[in-house]
């Protein structure tokens, strides 16, 4: 039987790199040991589709890099998955001093640092939504958006 690196290391060696919220000092930063989640992204609000012209839009979001929409808690966003251009290799922000005033009034207090989400709705790709607006709005004038049945 052949030994790996698995064998001989200490168990409690293989803990995950960050510490929970409550385990920071008092004065310790979120921020020094975070991967920078929100600096990778943004999401921006959008209307709730309700008609087929809306869908279109949606699925028009989405054939574009990098984008994708989803519902939380009943609110629907358009998410831009790139990062910061000025987020620095050590997750850390470049321009900390002149940052926006969107990032200087964003807080730790309920920042996504040990969130794992799972939304309501997610869409990554045009086929998902104009399936899903199918479902809701039943076939575009009268077709499906998939292949008719063999006969």
């Amino acid at each position: 039987m052949s030994t790996t690196a698995l064998d001989i290391l200490d168990p409690s060696q293989l803990k995950c790199g960050k510490p929970s919220r409550e385990d920071l000092n008092p004065g310790e930063c979120l921020c020094s040991f975070c991967t920078a989640k929100c600096c990778r992204y943004f999401a921006l609000a959008m209307d709730k589709p309700t008609t087929w012209r809306d869908f279109d839009h949606m699925r028009w979001f989405l054939l574009h890099e990098r984008a994708s929409v989803f519902i939380e808690g009943g609110d629907w966003y358009l998410i831009v998955h790139t990062p910061c251009k000025h987020l620095q290799p050590n997750s850390l922000c470049g321009i900390y001093e002149t940052r926006p005033k969107i990032c200087r009034a964003y807080t730790t207090d309920k920042c996504e640092y040990d969130e794992n989400w799972v939304y309501d709705h997610y869409w990554e790709t045009a086929e998902q939504v104009a399936e899903y607006a199918e479902a809701v709005l039943g076939p575009r004038r009268g077709e499906s958006f998939r292949s008719q049945k063999p006969k």
